[in-house]
This record gives C-alpha cells, structure tokens and sequence, in this order.
C-alpha cells in the first residue's frame, strides 16, 4: 500500500527508509482513527529502550472501552523484549486496536517483518523517492493537494533546485504555496530557488553540453565557491552525456526506440536536441574527458577541483567543435 492510501488494518507495518512518508503515513493513519474515533486513545512507543510488557498494557481491554492506536516506532532498533511481546500480540490481536509498527528500512529485524507480515499485516511502503519523474509527480501531489498546480518547466526547475531532499522539496512546495498565486512558472521558481539551480552540478553539464564554456566554467566556480563537492559535479556530467549516449543510438529507430529507454519524454526531447550540436567522435572525446575526471577526483588525481574544471572545459568544447 501507498503511504498517501493509508487505512485502518489491526496491525499496520511502515516500512522504507523515507522518513518523511514514513511520518505521513503513521500521521494519517492516527487521523484516520480519530476520524472513526474522535475518543480513540493514542499510544507510542519506542523500539529503543523498550520495557517487556509495556505493549500488553498499552493493547489490554479499556476500562472505559476506547479505541486505541497504538505506534511503536523505530522497530529496527527492537530488543529480544519487544519481538517476544509483539509475537505473542500477533497470535492474538485485539478487537479494538490498531498496532502500527514503524520499521525504518535495512535488513536487521528481518525475521520479524517476514512474522509480522506472515500474520496478514497491511504493509506501507515508504522507500526514497530517487528519479527525477517520481519527484516531480511527488511535488505535484503535493501542490494539487493545496489546489494549486505548477508548469512542467517549474516542476522541472524545482526538482532541480531542492530535489535532493524530499523534506526539503515538500517544504518548498508548501512555501510556493503560501507565498504565491494562480499557476506557478519557471519564473517564479527560479525567483525563489534561483540561486540554488544554478549551484547545482546539471546546472553546470547543461551549460557545458550547450558549448557554453564561459558560462559553464562560471557556474562551475560558483558551484565550488558554495560548497559543492568535485565528485557529484563530475557524475552530473556523466549522467547527462549518458543520457545523449543512449539517446544517440536510438536515432533513426523511430520514437518507440526511445521509449524503451525508460528516460522521461522530456529528457528524449532534450537530448535530441542537445545532440544537434553533437558528432559521435565528440561525444566519445566528452565522455573519456569525464571518466579520466571520474578517477582524478576519487583519489586518482591530485586536484580534484583542477580535474573537474578541466573536464567542463573539454566538453564545452567538444560540444562547440
């Protein structure tokens, strides 16, 4: 199940290493149950730390006969005292509870979730979000769910801006939000997270596989100046040229070659048009100049920064040759 399609289950495991829907999910799912239960009783526990018999106590029959959510957070971190308690709930769940198990991701506790799931639990995944095209859907559920929407360009440009961090991406979207009216453009985007889209390493591979080698190299700079590591700046220029590379050898296939590359249409579009300016034998040189700045700047080079302009150069220049 989806964590933005949440429903009330006796016992509900979250599981992924996405913080920020992991929280969604447990928050809708105690909405939920307030929903139902405006007097439901809601408990939280902690994996960490955890007091043999607290969950018994927490899921016993209510004096009163409240409903109860009970939340036990940070499964992962669950001592011999909460998997022995929470196995023996398993067997014998309670009528007017509902158990949400919050599970942070990796392998350990494994045998447990292979129970809890084994027991018939609803599972919410909540893993990251680590394509550009699921970001972008990300943000725009999240400005529909405010009754807004933005333009591809401005989903594009705030992907790029803040896209590293799904935190971050809703808390910018909420901003524009606030801030803002009607459709949001590029324009107002780039108002706002500006300065950031152009720190940014695609920023720089932009400029670069435009031939643009002043503005790449300035872009580059200011990159570095803010804070920027060498290592991504170089995998930026990678993954573009990978993008024409595959592109490339599409051409001529007609677009259902294209397609079945799994690239977003808007990335095809670019690169074709990118790769107007672009002969093979450049390409190639572009792509050796970034993979001898791929080993420089992970330890094969003395100066990683050197390496790097140096590699935005020669592909500014093989794009302009």
């Amino acid at each position: 199940m989806a964590w933005d399609a949440v429903e009330l289950a006796p016992i509900v495991l979250v599981t992924g290493a996405e913080q920020l829907l992991a929280e969604r999910a447990v928050a809708g799912l105690i909405a939920a149950a307030k929903q139902r239960d405006a007097d439901v009783e809601v408990t939280r526990l902690e994996g960490a730390g955890y007091v043999g018999g607290t969950l018994l106590v927490a899921t016993s029959p209510s004096l009163f006969g409240e409903a109860r959510i009970v939340v036990v957070q940070g499964v992962e971190q669950a001592n011999d005292e909460l998997i022995s308690d929470a196995l023996a709930y398993l067997d014998a769940p309670a009528d007017d509870v509902v158990l949400v198990l919050h599970h942070g991701g990796g392998q350990r506790g494994k045998k447990f979730l292979d129970a809890v799931r084994g027991a018939g639990a609803t599972v919410v995944t909540c893993e990251p979000i680590k394509k550009d095209t699921d970001k972008v859907a990300f943000a725009a559920a999240e400005l529909r769910r405010a009754g807004r929407r933005a333009d591809a360009a401005a989903m594009r440009a705030l992907v790029e801006a803040v896209g590293a961090d799904l935190r971050e991406l809703a808390a910018s979207c909420a901003q524009l939000v606030a801030d803002t009216s009607g459709v949001i453009g590029a324009d107002v985007v780039n108002r706002y997270y500006g300065g950031r889209i152009e720190a940014t390493g695609f920023r720089v591979a932009d400029a670069a596989i435009a031939g643009q080698t002043g503005q790449a190299v300035a872009l580059l700079r200011h990159a570095l100046a803010t804070g920027a590591d060498p290592v991504p700046l170089v995998a930026a220029l990678a993954a573009k040229l990978r993008v024409l590379a595959k592109v490339a050898a599409t051409r001529g296939r007609g677009g259902a070659a294209a397609r079945d590359l799994g690239l977003a249409p808007w990335l095809v579009e670019r690169a074709l048009r990118d790769l107007s300016r672009w002969t093979p034998e450049a390409l190639a040189a572009a792509i050796t100049a970034v993979a001898q700045a791929d080993a420089e700047v992970k330890g094969g080079g003395r100066d990683p920064v050197f390496a790097v302009e140096r590699a935005v150069i020669r592909v500014a220049s093989a794009a302009a040759s």
